[in-house]
């Protein structure tokens, strides 16, 4: 039976700029299965058996390496690994790289989004540090009460932008 998805939540994965993830053999979404397995993250068998069986751990949905492929991760039918308190019904989305992406990424993320809106046009789309409380209590989660900064972006700025990211988030190379 298919989830009541409610967010699509927008991730970084917390490495350099600029640099894949995937290496030989494995794929970005590999490397992450690997950290979320040493986190202690894991997938059911019958998940498995839909969909990514070698991937045991991971916690995202979609992950975007920075030649901007796309990969999948967990079955979007299956909760995620990647927001705690909020996997029931959401989705997540993780780029490689902490606050500059590569076009290739920005133009994925927006395919990703896209689909993703089309699939659950009342979903509302933020950022993973967008669930950080409001400490002084004013209505507004500002930098200083972020208990993530990731992703190193701000997702509401970009959608508010036509999904066009400022410069200083577009990763122009080494």
């Amino acid at each position: 039976m298919p989830r009541d998805i409610r967010l699509i939540v927008i991730h970084c994965s917390a490495t350099p700029n600029g640099r894949a993830l995937s290496h030989g053999s494995a794929s970005i979404a590999a490397v992450i299965d690997g950290w979320h397995e040493a986190r202690g993250f894991r997938r059911e068998i019958y998940w498995r058996q839909q969909q990514n069986p070698m991937l045991s751990a991971i916690g995202y949905h979609t992950v975007i390496d920075t030649a901007g492929v796309i990969a999948t991760g967990r079955h979007l039918d299956e909760v995620g690994a990647h927001a705690a308190g909020f996997n029931q019904n959401s989705v997540g989305v993780c780029m490689a790289g902490t606050d500059a992406f590569t076009p290739a990424q920005w133009s994925a993320l927006q395919a990703v989004v896209a689909d993703y809106r089309r699939r659950w046009p009342a979903a509302r789309i933020c950022g993973h540090r967008d669930f950080s409380p409001d400490r002084n209590g004013d209505g507004r989660v500002t930098p200083n009460e972020w208990t993530k900064t990731c992703p190193g972006f701000d997702v509401a700025g970009w959608l508010a932008n036509g999904m066009t990211p400022l410069p200083r988030n577009v990763f122009a190379g080494a």
